[in-house]
């Protein structure tokens, strides 16, 4: 059975917690899988390091993605995202703080379907 699940990456205790609020709030119930930096969520998503062996059953159906995340940027990520075959068409939210316009620019040209700054 394939589980529709949400990968939401944040760095921020309190963001992710606000996140999850407001999708629990919203009537959302689908799974959430949180990963708190670049390099985890895209070990996630190519089921490297600690997700080696994971299953298909828990496929993001959409990402919501953080810009300013330690070790892999949120823009990197997007990137590496959208350069591969397996992924590159998952939708993705960028939910962010940061309200530049080369950071909008650069999500939308990188292939984010949305951009929605924080707090929502």
């Amino acid at each position: 059975m394939n589980t529709k699940t949400i990968l939401l990456v944040e760095d921020n205790p309190s963001d992710e917690a606000l996140t999850l609020r407001a999708l629990k709030k919203s009537g959302i119930v689908n799974g959430v899988t949180v990963a708190r930096d670049g390099a985890e969520a895209l070990d996630y998503l190519f089921r490297e390091g600690a997700y080696t062996g994971r299953g298909h059953e828990s496929e993001p159906t959409i990402i919501m993605l953080d810009l300013n995340l330690p070790k892999i940027g949120g823009l990197d990520v997007l990137k590496s995202i959208r350069a591969n075959e397996s992924t590159k068409l998952l939708p993705i939210v960028v939910l962010t703080s940061s309200d530049l316009n080369e950071d909008i620019i650069a999500s939308y040209k990188l292939g984010a379907n949305s951009y929605v700054r924080k707090p929502v």
